[in-house]
């Protein structure tokens, strides 16, 4: 009889590529004519980033690059959820963006409900920020990995602990 093979459904990014990207990006703001002295700056707090600008422009300018420099190591784009623009002191403007780790309960339903419904020799198990599948045949769980990427979630999905 053939053993149980499982994997983790999980949303996650790599804490110090992040730090990387903002690295490189405050680097470029730095030494780029239009951004030099502007006083723009991207400030790292645990769940989110904090955008400064002196204008729109300039806030637009530092938010596209930092996008760039996240896709340049592989980071999703999904795991930062912006807030709008907001006017702060002295002229300047500020944003926020959520940083986005883990599944929400609502997310996890709907991963688990999507392999009850399309895969019955498999099953999701909700985890607490993560989802068990797990399955006797190999092709079953590969298949399940297929579906979930085809979909297009609010978060980054990633399979770990393939067993």
């Amino acid at each position: 009889m053939a053993a149980e093979s499982s994997f983790d459904v999980v949303s996650q990014f790599d804490h110090q590529e992040l730090v990387n990207a903002i690295d490189q990006t405050l680097r470029e703001v730095r030494t780029r004519y239009d951004l030099k002295d502007s006083g723009a700056s991207i400030d790292l707090e645990k769940t989110e980033l904090l955008f400064k600008a002196p204008s729109m422009m300039a806030l637009n300018a530092v938010r596209d690059l930092l996008q760039g420099k996240m896709v340049g190591r592989k980071l999703s784009l999904k795991i930062l959820k912006f807030q709008e623009p907001e006017e702060a002191s002295g002229g300047t403007v500020r944003q926020t963006a959520t940083l986005q780790q883990g599944l929400s309960q609502d997310l996890a339903k709907q991963i688990a409900k999507l392999i009850k419904d399309n895969y019955p020799k498999v099953r999701g198990q909700i985890q607490g920020d993560a989802v068990r599948v797990s399955g006797k045949s190999k092709d079953d769980l590969q298949g399940v990995q297929a579906a979930l990427r085809e979909k297009d979630y609010p978060v980054p999905l990633q399979f770990v602990n393939y067993r």
